[in-house]
């Protein structure tokens, strides 16, 4: 899922579809379908934004469900539908109250983008 504040291009939500509140508690199906999602989504992120680092964040304070922020980071800026995109805490660890200022339009823009360069 697209992370609504994008803390910088590309930032998305992967969820467990297991309702556990805790990562020893997924099944192992769900890490064996992890290993292939995330081989996924990185080649997808790679051809679609060409980032330089991709962090995975665990945070789970608000939403208790098992999740990851993955957060694709960038070493200069990024262009994507006529709007420029920082990381403004590269190279050190990102920062969430960064964001980009974003839309439902753009988010749209963003999603397209990610399918129409998913890797399966």
């Amino acid at each position: 899922m697209l992370r609504p504040a994008q803390i910088t291009l590309g930032a998305l939500v992967l969820a467990a579809f297991e309702p556990v509140n805790s990562f020893s508690e997924l099944s192992q199906d769900s890490f064996n379908e992890l290993k292939i999602v995330t081989s996924d989504l990185e080649k997808s992120l790679e051809q679609a934004f060409s980032y330089n680092k991709l962090n995975y964040l665990m945070l789970m304070m608000v939403d208790p469900d098992v999740h990851f922020h993955v957060i694709p980071r960038y070493e200069n800026s990024r262009f994507f539908a006529d709007v420029e995109f920082f990381d403004k805490s590269w190279p050190g660890p990102p920062d969430l109250g960064q964001v980009s200022q974003t839309n439902e339009s753009l988010n749209g823009k963003i999603v397209s983008h990610i399918k129409e360069n998913w890797i399966h």
